[in-house]
């Protein structure tokens, strides 16, 4: 246990066995809600919960081992949405592509990591358009939670409105989403998890889903595993170039963001206000993404519900090792897991009632950073306000985005603010430009 430092942070293999396991029961609803999601892609259910316990159980092994940090990871939130709905439905990407523009942003990031040059990247975009992609991303992350409920629906003239209510796959899905939110109020950890319980425990009474055991061999990772394409690549194509853009955005803000609130909740940052060993964290992160691309997942990131292991008296890489457990273990679940997460087919259409809760939740937790945009200064808010309201209306998280990062030097031009603006951040909004212009 030496290579944690347990005596030196004032920890034990006791306190760090504690903030693991919390970290864990706070996060796995990820294994649950990502099959749901990426299976509507056309993937194998079966195989894309292999990938995602496999890449998060690897990714926080090696930040726990590596970086010695507190912090679990798993694919994120939002990456999936924009994999999913953005990518593979939206503009017709096969997933096998989708899945490897996921593992090029994965390199990327990890040369980015290895060279320090992350810095350059980050200075490029824009506070209030980091800001207003979060929250944008938990708005459609939220919008689509409403759909699978069944709490909204789309009429004949594919305009949304209020779904039916009594009926028994949203009442269900009321019920959850109202269980957690009692949960996350009371401040209750692993609420999420508690409330998709909850929900399957009414599911399973009334015969909505059926039981089929809670252990069994993993599933297979053959339908998935190493089937990434890189022909978007070597074709230079422009949908492909772009889907690797806005992963690497995603993922890189993602990670810095939670790696710098994590580290602040748990008192790790240095006299400097940085965070340990950040590097070695980020290529954490990289080898995690990587991993799962080719085993068949969305990018891996950082999770911030890490924070509530801290709480729980986490404090080295060891609570990271014991999470990493956990996820494989999950693996000899999947009976649960598939309960949970396959859906519910009702007159030709699949719900998800039971994942669909922890969607509205997380997307409502995401519109927090809201508060960081400084809405006074109107050049950097009607930027901001593009990318907030056009990725959940545009239903396309890189669509939106472009929005605002086309709009946002024009309005720095228009107030004489244009030295504000970094190179970078002038190429990418004309290749947005030209993308949309030309192809």
């Amino acid at each position: 246990m030496a290579i944690f430092k347990l005596k030196s942070s004032g920890s034990s293999v006791g306190r760090e066995f504690r903030g693991g396991t919390v970290t864990f029961i706070t996060m796995a609803y990820i294994i649950f809600v990502q099959p749901a999601v990426l299976s509507q892609a056309g993937m194998d259910f079966g195989a894309i919960t292999f990938a995602t316990c496999i890449s998060a159980a690897i990714a926080t092994l090696v930040m726990g081992i590596y970086a010695n940090l507190p912090i679990a990871q798993a694919p994120g939130m939002g990456e999936n949405f924009f994999f999913t709905f953005s990518i593979v439905l939206g503009i017709g990407m096969m997933w096998q592509d989708a899945l490897g523009a996921v593992f090029v942003a994965g390199i990327i990031f990890l040369l980015l990591s290895l060279f320090k040059l992350r810095k350059i990247v980050l200075d490029a975009i824009p506070v209030p358009l980091r800001h207003a992609t979060a929250a944008g991303i938990g708005l459609f992350i939220a919008f689509i939670g409403l759909s699978e409920a069944g709490i909204v629906v789309k009429n004949p003239g594919a305009i949304v409105q209020l779904g039916d209510l009594t009926a028994p796959h949203t009442l269900l899905a009321l019920f959850g989403l109202f269980v957690i939110m009692i949960l996350t109020v009371r401040k209750v950890p692993g609420a999420i998890l508690w409330g998709i319980l909850s929900s399957l425990a009414i599911a399973l009474i009334f015969g909505m889903v059926k039981y089929s055991g809670v252990f069994s061999a993993p599933p297979s990772p053959s339908p998935t595993f190493w089937k990434f394409s890189l022909k978007g690549l070597f074709s230079l194509n422009t949908s492909f170039l772009v889907a690797v853009f806005v992963f690497l955005y995603m993922d890189m803000f993602d990670t810095i963001g939670t790696l710098f609130a994590v580290s602040d909740a748990g008192n790790l940052l240095t006299e400097k206000g940085e965070i340990p060993r950040a590097n070695r964290a980020l290529v954490s992160d990289a080898v995690g993404t990587v991993v799962g691309a080719i085993f068949g997942t969305s990018t891996v990131t950082s999770f911030i519900e890490s924070t509530t292991g801290i709480a729980a008296g986490a404090r080295t890489g060891l609570s990271s090792v014991f999470v990493a457990i956990f996820f494989l273990l999950a693996l000899f679940m999947y009976p649960i897991i598939k309960m949970v997460g396959a859906g519910i087919n009702v007159g030709g259409t699949y719900f998800y009632p039971i994942t669909a809760p922890a969607l509205i939740i997380v997307g409502a937790m995401m519109t927090k950073t809201l508060a960081k945009i400084d809405w006074s200064k109107m050049w950097k808010a009607l930027p901001a306000f593009l990318t907030l309201i056009g990725i959940p209306l545009t239903y396309s998280i890189a669509d939106g985005m472009a929005l605002g990062f086309v709009a946002y030097p024009i309005c720095a031009v228009a107030a004489r603010k244009s030295k504000e603006v970094n190179l970078l951040m002038w190429i990418i909004a004309a290749l947005f430009v030209i993308r949309y212009a030309f192809f």
